[in-house]
């Protein structure tokens, strides 16, 4: 998502502080009223709304005519983005940030909202489907990059595992004692351990890697067998019952399995720099005019 990151940083931050700015202000200050004072001078609303309009308008507005540009480049040549298309977009950066309570709060944290992003992403999917056909890839650039980013390829032995976490060695012990005369072990979890964040999953913790762990977990955890459950295991965190869902060996990379994502990759590095020349030469056909670039 190189492209669509670089393409909207620092406009869509402005747009949405101006948009949210000015509804908030429009619904609790009358005009003229003072935003702000010092030393008992008034700063208004309408001095504010100018100062931003001069420092981020022009910008502003070359975002908006951009997008009005691919809108009707897009409708000349019958190009279309549906829900379903955007909707997986999100899933992958669902994905990539580890789940969606972490995507959530990584919108949050930037001050925009989920259909602003999903706005963002339909811009951005129109844009590739403008300039695509005109981007060429070829093999041996693959391959260089491939070649230069392998060990971001291979993928490293992970083990799929769950734990009951409690704070005690004696409950620890307790609870291996139920686990060895057959309870269950996701049973035992909900009940007893103390990690909120995996307990009403039973534990689960899904597959890492070495190094994601702390050391005292990891390297039991590395050692069991599938389906194997542990003894007690002490960490800063308290004691740890593990059991072992799964291994998956270490994968070496391969090219042929990885095109695909090189091939995407390459082509959002390409969409930086096509994306501007694009515009710029899109603009000759339309009359356009950004009446706060004169000011």
């Amino acid at each position: 998502m190189t492209f669509i990151k670089n393409h909207k940083k620092i406009v869509s931050t402005i747009l949405v502080l101006v948009v949210a700015l000015a509804v908030v202000l429009g619904f609790t200050l009358k005009k003229g009223e003072a935003v702000a004072k010092f030393n008992g001078e008034s700063i208004t609303k309408d001095e504010l709304y100018s100062e931003m309009v001069k420092q981020y308008g022009s910008a502003t507005v070359d975002k908006m005519i951009a997008d009005k540009i691919v809108t009707a480049e897009a409708a000349k040549k019958k190009i279309a983005v549906s829900d379903n298309e955007v909707n997986k977009q999100i899933n992958a950066l669902k994905e990539s940030y580890g789940g969606e309570d972490v995507f959530n709060q990584m919108i949050a944290s930037n001050g925009t909202t989920l259909t602003q992003v999903k706005e963002d992403l339909k811009n951005y999917l129109t844009i590739k489907k403008l300039l695509e056909p005109q981007i060429k890839i070829t093999d041996e650039e693959m391959k260089t990059y491939f070649e230069e980013n392998k060990d971001s390829f291979a993928e490293p032995e992970q083990v799929k595992a769950s734990h009951i976490l409690v704070a005690d060695e004696q409950t620890a012990n307790e609870i291996k004692q139920k686990l060895t005369d057959g309870a269950d072990f996701a049973d035992l979890a909900k009940q007893y351990s103390t990690d909120e964040g995996t307990k009403n999953d039973g534990g689960e913790l899904g597959y890492f890697g070495k190094g994601d762990m702390v050391a005292e977990f990891e390297n039991v955890a590395f050692s069991l067998d599938v389906n194997q459950i542990s003894d007690p295991v002490k960490t800063d965190y308290g004691y740890h019952i593990i059991k072992v869902e799964d291994k998956k060996a270490a994968k070496e990379a391969y090219f042929e399995d990885s095109k695909a994502t090189i091939k995407d990759t390459l082509l959002d590095q390409k969409l930086d720099s096509e994306y501007t020349t694009w515009l710029e030469n899109k603009k000759k056909g339309y009359k356009i005019e950004n009446n706060l670039a004169k000011a």
